[in-house]
């Protein structure tokens, strides 16, 4: 499963106190971090990345800030986006924090099949006063846990991915030199220097943590920018329900958009493995279902009606002439996030 919050994290710090070490060495850092996770094939490109500095003495003092860089093949090559925006960090004057954020696509496999996240990995790369350099690196899928995050064994798929992991993790402590400090234990799984503890010794935290939070933390993230509404149908159902698919131009499935069978609900489940664009697919047609819910329409016959429109923004479409069925939302929201 492909969660909104990690599963867990790992910390590795280094202090110098050489004063030509440049702000822009969490550039370097961050990159370096990708190019471990590339080499052992669990990164993928292209990472996009965000460059933020801010003034020791103030955090919301920000004297830089650039987003959606991407993280080109030579990073720090003259001419890059990289490049130029680590030039304009270190002209400046003063004891800062520079932050480095690399949002990081990535592979993990099942038994027979190989899948794409758009967002596996993340890094976090932080240089203070030119001292000390922070790398956290976390992750979103339970790809390398015993049980996944639903309380199911999964040792095929597991052991699969785990090995790669546990390399990485080698990989980037002997980049720094010492070994990472794991993430404090979440309700998901409990970090280690190596990946995470076997879940199955003491059993997880609970039977069902991703539906338990990832469900509720998904709607919160995708109505969070839309304005309030009274024209909404339900966002839960028992019943069975039936769904359209959501795709880019490319044929990738950004999320499902649904009505149940005997009730008046209605909703969309974002692909979480496709990343920030399943949510603003979602976000547009939340909107279009407010639309048929302000016309009057019955929940299934809205889900008809925006198959026949176009999805506001181009975000998307409906390839189908039918709706698929599934048996409950559960399985819906579980098919969302499980690839």
């Amino acid at each position: 499963m492909i969660t909104t919050d990690p599963i867990g994290d790992w910390t590795w710090e280094a202090t110098s106190d050489d004063p030509s070490v440049q702000p822009s060495r969490a550039v370097e850092v961050a990159a370096a971090v990708w190019n471990v996770l590339a080499r052992v094939g669990i990164a993928t490109p292209v990472a996009e990345v965000s460059v933020t500095v801010r003034s020791v003495g103030d955090m919301r003092d920000i004297r830089f800030e650039e987003t959606g860089l991407p993280l080109e093949e030579e990073p720090l090559a003259p001419h890059t986006a990289l490049s130029r925006a680590a030039s304009q960090v270190d002209s400046l004057q003063g004891d800062f924090v520079v932050a480095v954020r690399m949002c990081c696509p990535g592979v993990w496999s099942v038994p027979g099949a190989r899948h794409r996240a758009e967002q596996l990995f993340t890094i976090q790369a932080d240089v203070w006063k030119r001292s000390l350099v922070a790398v956290t690196l976390e992750t979103y899928s339970d790809a390398w846990l015993t049980m996944d995050t639903r309380g199911r064994e999964q040792i095929a798929t597991y052991g699969e991915n785990a090995p790669r992991l546990a390399l990485a993790l080698k990989e980037v402590s002997e980049l720094f030199g010492c070994a990472p400090t794991p993430g404090d234990e979440n309700r998901y799984a409990t970090p280690t220097e190596t990946g995470f503890e076997d879940i199955r010794i003491a059993g997880p935290a609970y039977i069902d943590a991703w539906g338990t939070f990832e469900i509720p933390a998904r709607s919160r993230r995708l109505r969070s920018s839309l304005p309030a509404s009274e024209d909404e149908y339900s966002e839960t159902t028992e019943n069975p329900v039936y769904y359209f698919t959501v795709q880019d131009d490319t044929g990738q499935i950004l999320g499902y958009v649904w009505a149940a069978q005997a009730d008046n609900a209605a909703g969309f489940e974002p692909r979480t493995a496709a990343g920030e664009r399943a949510f603003a697919a979602g976000r547009a047609c939340v909107m279009q279902l407010r639309e048929a819910h302000r016309l009057g329409l019955p929940a299934l016959d809205a889900l008809s009606w925006l198959a026949q429109q176009p999805i506001q923004g181009g975000i998307g479409h409906i390839p189908e002439r039918e709706p698929r069925s599934s048996p409950s939302l559960d399985s819906l929201e579980e098919l969302s996030g499980s690839w």
